[in-house]
Parts: C-alpha cells; structure tokens; sequence
C-alpha cells in the first residue's frame, strides 16, 4: 500500500486517457472490480465510462481530472469541477487491489484542500447510486451528509450502464469544507 508522501498529484493529460478508462473500469465493474470494495458489479453491467467521456472531463473548463500516482505508476483519480460556490467530486476511482487501506481517505482529503484553496469553494458535493449503502457510510464517516435529494438513474442510455435492477438513482452528498 502506498503512504501519503509516496502519492503525486498531477493534471490528467489526454495521453492518460487509455489508462483512465481502464481503472474507472475495474474499479466499478466486471469481475476485476470485485477485486475491491466500490464495485458496482451487483447493480450495474457494461461499461462505467468511455475515453470520450473522459476527454470531456479533462478539457471541461474549470473541471480537473487528477491523477493519483505512486512510483509512476496510475494508483487512482478523481474529477474536481468548479460550480460557483462548491465543487462537484466524481470519477473516484482506486485500483482494486489498493483500496481498504486508507488511500481513498488521502486522496479524497486532498481533493477537498484543493477544492478549498484553489477554488474557494465552501462546499464538495457529490452524487452517489442510492443503493450503495457500504459506499454512503464511507462518504458519512469522511464528514458528508445525505441530502435525501435525488436524481434519476439515466436508464436506457448503456453508455452510464446496464442496470439489474430498477430502482437506482443518484443521491445528492453534501460537505461543509
């Protein structure tokens, strides 16, 4: 498990891409992501993202998509973007093998100090499937709260997804920061 001093931070560039798809993918779905803890293998089939929606991230203006290395190696990332007052937090991903050692909690701290002093922002806010119960408890012992508010699952678009089930919605995560 890599320590808090062996992460480097950088800007997603577009060579990342590739890569990028891979570990969203195989931390969230098919067999590899039950590898980890956040896999959504039991809700979802299909894909959890693709390079394009990728690249739509990283030239978004006032959106960031950081990477997370250790030993230059790809250990995770995250999408920051700036929404007037708070930042919106998406696109979390650890590899598989990593997570439950607290590597989430560093990056995820470090997303917060960074949406605090590079944006001013007051508040991180965040979606999360409403079902994921074990994934809303990490995000409530990390500080967020749940706000009850919630927005439709984009069902029939495969692009998000092929649900199991038909009961799926994203619930709004609010953080003072």
């Amino acid at each position: 498990m890599p320590t808090p001093a062996a992460l480097t931070y950088r800007s997603a560039v577009d060579t990342d891409v590739p890569a990028l798809v891979e570990l969203v993918e195989s931390a969230y779905r098919g067999e590899a992501s039950r590898g980890g803890w956040t896999t959504e293998a039991d809700y979802l089939d299909g894909q959890r993202t693709d390079e394009q929606g990728v690249r739509e991230v990283i030239e978004k203006p006032d959106s960031l998509l950081l990477v997370v290395e250790s030993g230059g190696a790809l250990v995770a990332c995250c999408q920051l973007e700036h929404r007037g007052d708070h930042v919106y937090f998406g696109m979390f991903a650890v590899r598989p093998g990593l997570q439950g050692g607290g590597l989430g909690k560093e990056i995820l701290a470090e997303a917060e100090r960074r949406a605090s002093e590079d944006w001013g922002a007051k508040e991180m806010r965040m979606t999360v499937i409403n079902v994921r119960d074990e994934l809303i408890a990490y995000y409530e012992r990390r500080g967020y709260r749940r706000t009850g508010e919630l927005s439709p699952f984009p069902y029939g678009n495969e692009r998000f997804g092929r649900p199991r089930r038909d009961d799926l919605a994203f619930e709004l995560l609010v953080k003072s920061l």
